[in-house]
């Protein structure tokens, strides 16, 4: 396998427009399974320079033995070329009928933990399903389903791993737990574009796209460039996160993609020994926003130690015991969004302009 030295060996012999090797203006490198990903701190004065330096740089790394692939993306603030930016084949999900966004103004609220339960919820109601964990940064799905190893390659494609009967695929079955990805945002939605169009999904009813929290490029991404069927935001009920609840409908509200309801998790505690039920981060308030926004209020998940060890073991509540009282509160909120589906039209992805 190539190492991050050899990258910067070939990017030594290749000059930038100003002469001075490419090397100088690496600004991040990730190695994985045969991939090379390599950021590029360019001018932006100057696109068609640079864009010309990180074809050469893509060829560079590409030559080098064990790199069966080179991404290399430009950190610079603008568009590399003054022509329409390019969109990315996604023929992969030709054959998905709803992709669905589950999101979070903020991190900390159980999202990963809904997404995966909401899409086994699907899967129980007869539906094929994938899902796709597109928190780059935090990626959660490999150990909430209890996946470990790389996806085999075929037709030039990744292949999706499976579990409990989801396809999943994420940023964490090809690097280490522990490694960080140190990446700009140029690379992140490179990297999500490509578990997007460069997997074999095949056949699904829905698509699960866990996405990263906040309103940022990985958001705008996928509103631009993927035709979503709806959005599913996921709040725990304090003021405080409410406040970026609202923030991420009204960014999808913004990007005209329609926001199907709000799931109000960790919504309360039941005592596992006396029963007495405890609303440690207050009770009702994603129900009001929704009301108040006028967005479907999807239901309520509890603050439970059995859906906590159930996810840590990577065996979601839903998939291995969906007869208990956890499970049937996710349950009832995958057949509202599969009814929200089931009943609107499919949207064409929106066309953004920045002012």
């Amino acid at each position: 396998m190539a190492s991050e030295d050899e990258v910067l060996q070939a990017l030594e012999r290749a000059p930038g427009p100003d002469g001075a090797p490419l090397s100088r203006a690496v600004s991040g490198i990730n190695l994985s399974g045969g991939k090379a990903f390599v950021s590029l701190a360019g001018d932006p004065a100057r696109p068609k320079e640079w864009e010309a330096a990180r074809i050469a740089a893509q060829e560079a790394i590409g030559r080098i033995s064990g790199i069966e692939r080179a991404i290399v993306t430009l950190t610079a603030e603008h568009k590399p070329a003054p022509q329409a930016p390019r969109r990315p084949s996604l023929a992969a999900l030709d054959h998905v009928r709803f992709i669905v966004a589950v999101a979070s103004g903020k991190g900390g609220v159980g999202k990963s933990t809904t997404s995966v339960n909401l899409a086994l919820g699907l899967a129980a109601q007869g539906w094929k399903v994938g899902l796709l964990d597109a928190d780059i940064y935090g990626p959660s799905a490999p150990r909430l389903l209890g996946l470990t190893g790389k996806p085999q390659v075929a037709e030039s494609k990744l292949v999706p791993m499976q579990a409990y009967g989801l396809k999943a695929m994420s940023i964490g079955f090809l690097v280490n737990e522990n490694e960080a990805m140190i990446w700009r945002g140029p690379m992140a939605t490179q990297a999500l574009t490509q578990m997007l169009g460069e997997v074999l999904w095949g056949e699904l009813d829905a698509l699960i796209v866990d996405m990263p929290p906040g309103t940022g490029d990985v958001q705008l991404t996928m509103a631009q460039q993927v035709p979503l069927a709806g959005a599913v935001v996921v709040s725990t009920p304090q003021d405080l996160a409410l406040i970026d609840a609202r923030r991420a409908v009204s960014m999808f509200r913004k990007v005209e993609i329609p926001v199907l309801g709000i799931v109000e998790n960790m919504s309360y505690f039941l005592c596992p020994h006396c029963g007495e039920r405890s609303e440690i981060f207050a009770h009702g308030g994603a129900r009001r926003d929704a009301e108040t926004l006028g967005v479907p209020f999807l239901g309520e998940a509890p603050l439970d130690i059995k859906i906590r060890e159930t996810s840590d073991a990577g065996r979601p509540v839903v998939a291995t015991d969906p007869q208990g009282p956890q499970a049937a509160a996710y349950l009832s909120i995958a057949a509202k969004v599969k009814t929200l589906l089931e009943t609107q039209q499919r949207r064409a992805p929106p066309r953004i302009v920045a002012n």
